[in-house]
């Protein structure tokens, strides 16, 4: 199934580091708000050393880490659900501010017709520092 971000398909451009995304159930309107990275840590062995890499993540097949939404994808379908970006970010903390907003935003943590059963975030305000107003506000 293929990733949406204003309206159209979406395939990594390679100046961004991850998103925060939608998935919606178009069975019962259900919906989860996450976040993903475009990359994962990995290792390469490098002149017989131990290397730190980002190697390409699996965004392209994922629908998220909420067990309750996997299972209804595993049971209903991929083609039961819409899976569209609301962010794209240039960093790790962006994608966790964002992700957090959002949820809140949405009161997704206290409403049932969303997935979200937990937040986590930590971030820094110094890692925020290039973060656009408008990059928030949408």
């Amino acid at each position: 199934m293929t990733w949406y971000y204003d309206g159209v398909p979406f395939d990594e451009d390679g100046t961004h580091f991850g998103y925060v995304y939608l998935i919606e159930n178009l069975t019962n309107g259900r919906k989860y708000i996450g976040r993903k990275y475009f990359t994962k840590a990995g290792y390469k062995q490098v002149n017989g050393k131990r290397k730190k890499i980002r190697k390409p993540s699996d965004w392209k097949t994922y629908y998220g880490s909420n067990e309750t939404l996997k299972e209804d994808v595993s049971i209903l379908g991929e083609d039961k659900f819409v899976r569209t970006i609301l962010h794209l970010c240039k960093t790790k903390s962006e994608c966790a501010y964002l992700e957090t907003k959002e949820i809140f935003a949405r009161d997704a943590l206290i409403s049932p017709t969303y997935y979200n059963d937990w937040v986590q975030c930590k971030i820094r305000r110094a890692h925020l520092a290039n973060l656009q107003i408008t990059d928030i506000t949408k």
